[in-house]
């Protein structure tokens, strides 16, 4: 094994997660089985993926773990916070994502994870109605509350490092104001004036996770640490960021089928997406404002790999009055599906001599099960990238989120082609690991 720099994987890892739903109790369940023998970690990177390292006879594939010091699952501590008062074996019954045996088979630990008081602002996520709430005169004494429960958690379970994820619901959309959000100063000024329109609760917790020294992952696609001002409180605490929302169901397939058009040169006419979606995170979308900003993070998967810039024939129909391919997105909100998703693609497509073809993509999925292993994947590279020195944005995790963040101020674009993510991904576990990025996907 080469020689790596990043700082060994010692003590416990405590992973505080916003948000005690069908996703978070799946997730935890999940390892809490793993690691007493009970179930496989089957979907998670870290835990099957392998990457190829060395060349000719020197040539090897390992997986994650082999390549550089990623923290054990034995050595992860949860925590959680959420606007209900019930633990995580009670919130995982409530959920129904799992089966009841397979819960009841880490109940004491489950029991044990107790959600703090959640840091909340009615007005943000309109469809929940907990009152397990913080009572915080303004923006700053909620981040302050945040950091006291951080700075608590750290100590009462003895970690020696801690990573903040979210996995709650998806806020209304909030527009980048640049007044407010880019400069640090002045987000920190709105949070002391209590700006209730510019700063979301999920902006204090992810002000309180970089202020205590903990990595801060953005699951939903909130606008949260998809700001300037953020970036710079990341680079200021040396800490990483990712974001935002969670690549699990619909955008996985659209980011890897994308490219099978891109790439053999069809053209694209149309592409309509529509889900049903039945869990709490189905009932939050049903509220339009928060819909929003969902649609925003689904609609801009196809527009970084279909560009009809670079190919008019193909995705701009040559037609100055029509310049891009139709691309619409629907969630709707059907509480006999729960957790179990189902979403439809048509993709109305074109080829030689521009003749119509169409391909339908039915995907009747499980949402949190397929989230729960992007949850550790997520947690367990942003440690690494933590204790490997890495601060700002972590593009390397851009594989595991649908809307990857990217610096919009400078001109740059998100990749979302998912074979480049898969690429990028590996280039980073191989530089933090000792060896050279040599594998390119242009």
């Amino acid at each position: 094994m080469n020689q790596t720099k990043v700082k060994p994987a010692e003590g416990k890892l405590g992973i505080l997660v916003v948000g005690n739903g069908a996703v978070a109790t799946t997730f935890m369940t999940g390892v809490l089985m793993v690691r007493k023998g009970l179930a496989k970690p089957v979907g998670s990177m870290t835990q099957y993926d392998k990457v190829r390292v060395g060349q000719g006879k020197e040539k090897c594939y390992l997986k994650y773990g082999d390549i550089v010091p990623l923290a054990s699952l034995d050595d992860i501590v949860f925590g959680c916070w959420d606007v209900y008062p019930q633990n995580a074996y009670q919130s995982a019954m409530y959920a129904d994502v799992l089966k009841a045996k397979d819960i009841e088979a880490v109940r004491d630990e489950l029991e044990q994870i107790v959600p703090m008081k959640a840091a909340y602002d009615h007005n943000y996520v309109k469809r929940l109605d907990g009152d397990h709430v913080k009572d915080c005169k303004t923006r700053w004494e909620m981040v302050e509350m945040l950091r006291d429960d951080i700075c608590r958690f750290r100590q009462e379970k003895g970690c020696s490092r801690i990573v903040v994820l979210w996995a709650a619901s998806t806020e209304i959309y909030v527009p980048v104001e640049q007044t407010v959000h880019y400069r640090l100063a002045d987000l920190e000024a709105a949070m002391r004036a209590d700006d209730r329109q510019h700063v979301a609760p999920s902006m204090c917790y992810a002000y309180a996770a970089l202020a205590e020294g903990a990595p801060f992952v953005m699951g939903a696609p909130n606008t949260t640490v998809d700001i300037p001002a953020m970036w710079e409180l990341a680079e200021k605490t040396g800490m990483p960021i990712a974001g935002k929302d969670f690549k699990t169901g619909q955008t996985l397939v659209k980011s890897g089928f994308a490219p099978i058009i891109s790439t053999r040169c069809l053209g694209l006419n149309g592409w309509f997406s529509t889900n049903i979606l039945g869990n709490r995170d189905g009932l939050v979308l049903d509220e339009p404002e928060n819909f929003r900003t969902k649609e925003v993070s689904k609609l801009s998967t196809l527009e970084t790999i279909l560009k009809p810039e670079d190919q008019p024939d193909l995705y701009g129909h040559g037609n100055e009055d029509d310049t891009q391919y139709y691309h619409k997105v629907r969630i709707n909100y059907y509480p006999p599906r729960n957790d179990n998703k189902e979403s439809w693609d048509n993709i109305d497509i074109f080829g030689w001599l521009g003749y119509p073809m169409q391909v339908k993509i039915n995907f009747l999925c499980r949402d949190s099960i397929l989230a729960a292993p992007v949850c550790l994947d997520l947690c367990l590279l942003i440690d690494l990238a933590a204790r490997a020195g890495r601060s700002g944005i972590q593009s390397f995790l851009s594989f595991f989120l649908k809307s990857p963040m990217h610096d919009y101020t400078k001109g740059e674009e998100a990749v979302n082609h998912l074979y480049r993510q898969h690429t990028m991904l590996k280039n980073a576990i191989r530089e933090m690991g000792g060896y050279e990025a040599d594998e390119e996907l242009d």
